[in-house]
């Protein structure tokens, strides 16, 4: 890392910090924009990345996706070009020097009004790459991405300038080393967005049983085009994703409600309490009330 892009995201991490008094991610006055402030090291975390933009000011991330480990520091950038299930991780934090981050959320139609307002061009239409990637961050986007932080500072400014900022944020990550990725989900007819379609699709109805035929039908592609595209994006095909998906929301509603294990697993869609208890085990470690104690006492 450069000197200058060091002491930049010196600047941005005080910025971060003067937003973010305790631990925690928050909502800003920015739309889009959260900020997070964790003052130590945590225990791998179970979540969802939607398609946004993540800069670290200071600490370290490491963002597993199943098999395709990510990590990422102030050097660099985070860009989640489609929705995925992840397990992360901060891996280097601590109460003199907390993790300082913020996440910029994007959709198809921000980097649409880029290509349509920039002299770039939109490029052809490509087959899918995974849908996460790190590159190396470079001067004009972290100036641009503090310019845009310090509008915080001046929140008048914010509906005006914001939109424009935000422009420009996304036309130097488009201008990036593995900037066609993110422009791929804008372009109609490309693989990506036809598999960003399907995964919007299972996402929200994540509870419910489906055919590949039907996913296929979905995304307007052939059934083997949807397993080798779907899994060059997600690394995971997509009865997996949606597997995820269900465990993850039965282990938030389990550690949210007073409920029992066979309810939350009817709730996320499967029909077998036993097989639930055996698919959460093998994700998360232990059985579903073993591992909601385990998290409680670390609460």
């Amino acid at each position: 890392m450069s000197e200058q892009i060091y002491k930049r995201q010196g600047d941005l991490a005080k910025l971060i910090e003067r937003y973010s008094e305790q631990d925690g991610t928050y909502a800003t006055a920015i739309p889009s924009l959260f900020i997070t402030r964790i003052s130590n090291t945590t225990e791998p975390n179970y979540g969802i990345y939607n398609t946004s933009l993540c800069v670290v000011a200071q600490g370290v991330k490491e963002a597993l996706l199943i098999q395709d480990r990510f990590r990422y520091s102030p050097a660099d950038y985070l860009v989640a070009s489609v929705d995925l299930p992840v397990i992360a991780q901060v891996i280097e934090a601590s109460p003199d020097v907390p993790y300082l981050a913020l996440k910029l959320e994007i959709r198809p139609n921000d980097i649409l009004e880029v290509l349509r307002e920039t002299q770039m061009e939109a490029g052809k239409k490509e087959n899918a790459k995974r849908g996460m990637y790190v590159s190396k961050m470079k001067q004009p986007l972290l100036d641009a991405i503090i310019r845009f932080v310090h509008l915080l500072d001046t929140p008048e400014d914010i509906p005006v300038l914001a939109p424009l900022i935000k422009k420009e944020i996304i036309y130097r990550v488009l201008q990036g080393e593995h900037g066609g990725r993110l422009k791929q989900i804008a372009i109609e007819g490309s693989s990506t967005h036809q598999i960003n379609t399907v995964i919007k699709h299972i996402m929200q109805n994540y509870d419910k049983s489906f055919k590949i035929e039907e996913l296929a039908e979905i995304g307007n592609m052939s059934v083997s085009s949807l397993y080798r595209y779907f899994a060059e994006v997600t690394t995971m095909s997509p009865i997996q994703f949606q597997k995820q998906l269900r465990l993850q929301e039965a282990r938030s509603l389990l550690l949210s409600e007073s409920t029992n294990a066979a309810d939350v697993a009817f709730r996320v869609g499967y029909e077998s309490p036993s097989q639930f208890s055996r698919e959460y085990s093998r994700m998360f470690g232990l059985p579903p009330k073993e591992d909601i104690k385990h998290l409680v006492e670390e609460l």
